[in-house]
This record gives structure tokens, C-alpha cells and sequence, in this order.
């Protein structure tokens, strides 16, 4: 498909939403794919990517970012906390933060270097036991906790269930955005971004469809 076809989808699921134009935020999932692919959509232009692991991210794009001025990294996978501080060196968002251990931990580091990624708190909308996120019932008081330790969380993140109306997944989380104040929406994947845009998505998270299907 390719990054200009995905550009192209959402400027028009940004006009069909009655957006401005460049109001979402296209994060190319980089994870899992070969170094040539990854220099291909450099070579484009594009400088917003995501990456599922500290380890891999680490070992990919310092060097990118010798090359290529301008590189904004995100962390849409899971955070250990003992990799938090090499998270910090990396990335310039987060998405995953799921629980209060890893908010403490982050807030401490903060505190440390001076500096702190975007954060957006990752919320498990399905209630799914296999998957990381805090419980829609205990999101308000998440976020007031995280505010609390002046975290810059800059907004939420969900992984709709796959065998799921992903609209309702998405209204949800920006229903729970709206109350309480934040703005920023991390929600749609290559299937079913343009839904995502039509309930306020502010960044998607699209991979297969920009370099083709991944490398295991």
C-alpha cells in the first residue's frame, strides 16, 4: 500500500470528520521490520515512527538518527520498569503507561534527567486479562494520580479486542480522554484507523500497511 496511500486515507478521513488538516498524527510501526524499509520511509520524508521494544529501538535508530535530522520515536509496546530509563534516552513518547509501578518509576526519572517523554496512558478498554492497561472504572483516578506526580500525560491508548467493534473501543477512550481534560487520542492500526479519525484519533499507529507485511 505505502505511506503516500496511508497519508492520502487520512487527510481524507480528517476532512470527512470535519478536522483540520495534519490534526493526526501518523506513527509508522517499525517493529519487527528489516533496517532497508525503515531507511526507504526516511528517504520519503516521514520522521514519526514506532517501536514495540526498548532492546530493538536501541539498536536501530541511534544510528538512523545520525543520518536523519529530526527523528520523533514512540513507544507503543510494553515498558519494564528496568527499562525505563533507557526509554528516556530513546523515545519521545510513550504509550504504554499501564500501571502505577511504572508511573512512579517514571515520575522518579523525571525528576533525575529533567526532562520527561509525552506520555499517554494506555487503558485496556475490553477488560481482557491477557492485556496490559488500567480498567476503564479506574482510568479517572489513574490519570489524577499521574497529574499528581506532574506527569505530561498528554493522552490515552487502547488496543481495541479483535473480534470487536473497534468504534466502540475508540468512543470509549475519548469519552474518558474528554472528562478529564486531555486531548490526545493514540487509537487506530492499519484495519481500521479511518474509524479511529472519525472519533478523534490524534495519533495512529499504522505498520503493515506502510512497509508490507513484518519480518519474523
Amino acid at each position: 500500500m505505502g505511506l503516500q496511500e496511508i497519508r492520502t486515507r487520512i487527510h481524507k478521513a480528517e476532512d470527512a470528520a470535519g478536522r483540520a488538516p495534519g490534526s493526526v498524527t501518523l506513527v509508522a510501526v517499525s517493529k519487527k521490520q528489516p533496517n532497508d524499509r525503515v531507511e526507504a520511509i526516511l528517504e520519503q520524508g516521514h520522521r514519526c515512527f514506532g517501536e514495540n521494544r526498548v532492546q530493538e529501538a536501541a539498536g536501530k535508530w541511534p544510528d538512523f538518527r545520525e543520518r536523519f535530522q529530526g527523528i520523533d520515536l514512540h513507544l507503543i509496546g510494553p515498558l519494564q520498569t528496568n527499562k525505563a530509563r533507557q526509554a528516556f534516552e530513546l523515545f519521545q513518547a510513550i504509550h504504554s503507561v499501564d500501571r502505577p509501578k511504572l508511573a512512579r518509576t517514571i515520575a522518579r526519572l523525571a525528576q533525575e534527567e529533567g526532562h520527561c517523554p509525552d506520555l499517554f496512558i494506555q487503558v485496556n478498554t475490553g477488560e481482557e486479562e491477557q492485556k496490559a492497561g488500567i480498567l476503564p472504572a479506574e482510568a479517572d483516578d489513574f490519570i489524577k494520580d499521574c497529574k499528581g506526580m506532574d506527569l505530561p500525560v498528554k493522552g490515552l491508548m487502547c488496543i481495541p479486542p479483535v473480534d470487536e467493534e473497534a468504534s466502540l473501543h475508540f468512543a470509549l477512550l475519548a469519552k474518558i480522554a474528554n472528562r478529564n481534560g486531555l486531548e490526545g487520542l493514540s487509537m487506530g492500526m492499519s484495519g481500521d484507523f479511518e474509524k479511529a479519525i472519525a472519533l478523534g484519533a490524534t495519533h495512529v499507529r499504522v505498520g503493515s500497511a506502510i512497509f508490507g507485511e513484518r519480518a519474523y
